[in-house]
């Protein structure tokens, strides 16, 4: 260092301690040492005014004392301690743009395009991932901040092509919004941008890779929430990669997840490429119906035809995520639809009518047979709505053999806690150990197979399973293969019974495969003498004894009443109404029996019918559903019915008024009304009714358990009912499971 450049820095520091105007002088006032002066309230803090959380976000307080308050651009705000300066914004109302930050996957912060400037702190920081601390300001509206953010949005549109035009995210695209609100009006680099090959996910996720800007959140998805190693970060610097570690398909049943928490134009729905932009389409809310979880989904639709369906948030069930199941079977609503009335001719084959002419044969054939020779055969995707009318219809014409397919023939209906999920979906969560009894939750309710490992992840909970080999995503034991383990564990003779007696809140899950075993009151009375011997199962504030139901219609089946009078009615059966039932077992049904199908698609069941009614799928008609654990849900209409195709309850009520016996009821309301006096947890729409429980008026059984192993429920995940068996997509992906 020079001398002149010393002796200048010297004369400057001598300066400034000399210059009275840099003097700051303490001035004692004696009347604020006066006490009274002391008590004297603290001028008010200016009025602010007042500002509302981002998209609704409620803060919950879990200890009081944990309290802290911070400050977004002036604004004071309390929120618990652990939370992050994000999320404080959020909570003050400030929306701080984000790439790699998703509420459910754990923190990166490696796309920087958080930054906000705190006081004191040297440079902008990430807000994802620095704590807020108590007393913080946090300013995210300076120059620094939208400096530092349009510096980031440059590096990111670097080496991001310009294919807006003929991407399928366009409309819908974060880096689309987010470069218009923070980036900067024009851009430095004139380099070639970098190219990167595409990678084959299967025939549900398409890939264009040179879009990635590397947030990770589709490998954070995969590993946290799917249960599956399949993605990961490849290379370094301008060379690195998203993409398998070998070549391989994604071989998750939520893959089409990723899709949603892209923020870019990376990772797309396949079938959906190039058919239609976002503003083009009307969403319509409503709940899926491929499984008994009821996920809440949006049908979006353009003219008469479902374009795609993405989920709806809802915390209690589903979250935000839905099955691929759920999200890729639309294809399947407009292929081997039944358009109009039909009967079988001598020749055997079906010719069209008029539903007067189909209506009235029906009703001929119905006062010929005996009542007792009359069986009504409820499917897995039927509303409440029409087995409420299909009951009543029956009982009229004097038979009382109605039930669902998946409950059995002589299921206990009298206790909901018999065959409902009582814990509750969201209720999984505070479990501290799992038995499965039967079941295999990944491929029969996948979105409980989430909230279970979800559970496993956080509090490692104890996972003890007892059916065939399965492949589950999280750590678990095989106990047994069948009812025997389950006496063991009873009886306190296996090591999985301690689990059960340490645990807070244990849980058991009974496969619904075990409604159609022989034994099934066997084993339902050894779970009831588990539950009596470990008291934690049981309690007024906890319920761990669950059924995880397969299909939608179960559970609203149950709550109706619909069990058969006879366990062998199809053998004796004259005349069987199929109401969408395709996966009944007609092979003991007479060669002489008429049967009616009334349903959506040319599936199994019209194979051996009579007389075809065509009825409305889930998509097209106003229905009341029960999930697994309760809760009762509406679908909403989205496209209109195909063809000639009716409302299944209407169809049900003209042909009470052709046979001569007219139910009282002609509105959906007045339908609705019945199901008042029958069901009234039914109208409850969106709450959950949880069942009242009483061990002692459970009817106990005598026979005992079978040796006979339990079997595997569900074969293909992806083809399980008529709809998923009409996909192309789901055809496609079952081809894929098979290799």
């Amino acid at each position: 260092m020079g001398l002149g450049l010393l002796a200048s820095r010297t004369l400057r520091s001598r300066l400034l301690f000399t210059n009275p105007r840099n003097v700051r002088t303490i001035v004692s006032t004696p009347d604020l040492h006066k006490p009274e002066a002391a008590a004297e309230p603290a001028p008010a803090e200016p009025d602010l005014p007042k500002r509302t959380p981002v998209a609704g976000a409620r803060v919950h307080f879990p200890n009081p004392d944990d309290v802290i308050e911070v400050f977004v651009d002036g604004y004071p705000v309390k929120i618990p301690k652990g939370m992050t300066v994000l999320q404080a914004c959020t909570v003050a109302g400030v929306d701080i743009p984000r790439f790699c930050y998703h509420d459910r996957l754990s923190i990166a912060g490696n796309c920087r395009m958080c930054l906000v400037e705190v006081e004191k702190s040297p440079k902008p920081v990430a807000s994802c991932a620095m704590p807020a601390l108590p007393g913080m300001k946090i300013k995210t509206d300076t120059p620094i901040a939208k400096k530092a953010r349009e510096g980031v949005m440059e590096f990111l549109l670097m080496n991001h092509p310009l294919d807006c035009p003929i991407c399928d995210q366009g409309g819908e695209c974060d880096l689309q919004d987010q470069s218009m609100a923070f980036g900067s009006d024009r851009g430095r680099f004139t380099e070639t941008k970098r190219s990167v090959v595409d990678k084959n996910l299967g025939p549900l996720v398409k890939t264009v890779m040179t879009r990635c800007i590397q947030c990770t959140r589709c490998v954070r998805f995969a590993n946290e929430i799917a249960g599956v190693q399949d993605l990961g970060i490849l290379g370094r610097g301008s060379g690195e990669e998203i993409g398998t570690y070998v070549e391989r398909l994604m071989t998750s049943e939520l893959s089409g997840n990723v899709i949603d928490i892209c923020p870019v134009g990376a990772l797309t729905s396949k079938p959906f490429a190039f058919k239609a932009r976002n503003w083009e389409l009307k969403g319509t809310e409503t709940i899926d119906v491929t499984d008994a979880v009821g996920s809440n989904i949006r049908i979006d639709s353009r003219g008469p035809e479902v374009m795609r369906i993405v989920p709806r948030l809802n915390e209690d069930i589903n979250e935000e995520w839905i099955s691929d199941k759920s999200r890729f079977c639309y294809d399947g609503l407009k292929r081997q639809r039944l358009n109009d009335p039909m009967i079988r001719g001598s020749d055997g084959r079906f010719k069209p009518v008029s539903w007067q002419d189909a209506l009235a044969v029906v009703a001929e054939v119905i006062h010929q047979v005996k009542p007792d020779e009359i069986v009504g055969v409820a499917g897995k995707l039927s509303d409440a709505e029409s087995m409420m009318l299909l009951k009543d219809f029956l009982n009229k014409m004097g038979s009382n053999n109605v039930w669902c397919e998946g409950n059995g023939k002589n299921t206990n209906a009298d206790l909901r806690s018999g065959y409902l999920l009582n814990s509750g979906i969201s209720g999984l969560e505070k479990a501290d150990c799992f038995l499965l009894v039967g079941t295999q939750p990944r491929v029969e309710a996948v979105m409980v197979n989430a909230r279970i490992r979800k559970t496993v992840r956080a509090t490692q909970a104890k996972v003890g399973y007892i059916g065939p080999p399965a492949d589950f995503n999280y750590d678990h034991d095989h106990l047994g293969t069948g009812p025997e383990t389950l006496a063991e564990i009873a009886e306190g003779r296996h090591s999985f019974s301690s689990a059960l007696s340490t645990a807070k809140n244990p849980a058991i899950i009974i496969g619904a495969g075990v409604f159609e075993r022989e034994d099934k009151d066997a084993i339902f009375s050894v779970i009831q003498s588990i539950a009596a011997k470990h008291p934690n199962l049981i309690r007024p504030d906890w319920n761990g004894v669950n059924v995880l139901l397969l299909n939608a219609a179960q559970a609203a089946a149950l709550d109706l009443g619909l069990v058969p009078e006879s366990d062998n009615c199809i053998e004796s059966a004259k005349f069987v109404y199929l109401m969408g039932a395709d996966d009944v077992d007609l092979a003991k049904l007479p060669k002489d029996a008429f049967v009616v199908y009334q349903g959506h698609h040319g599936d199994k069941g019209v194979y051996r019918a009579n007389v075809i009614l065509p009825g409305a799928a889930f998509s097209e008609k106003e229905g009341t559903y029960v999930n697994t654990e309760g809760t009762a849900q509406q679908t909403v209409p989205a496209v209109p019915t195909v063809g000639d195709a009716r409302e299944d309850w209407k169809i049900i009520r003209a042909l009470s008024e052709v046979c001569g016996v007219g139910l009282p009821y002609d509105t959906i309301t007045g339908v609705r009304s019945r199901i008042r006096t029958v069901a009234p947890n039914l109208l409850h729409v969106d709450e959950r009714e949880a069942a009242t429980f009483s061990g002692s008026v459970k009817p106990e059984g005598s026979s005992k358990v079978s040796a006979t192993p339990f079997g595997v429920t569900v074969d293909n995940f992806y083809m399980t009912d008529a709809i998923t068996r009409a996909s192309k997509i789901m055809a496609q992906c079952s081809a894929l499971l098979k290799k």
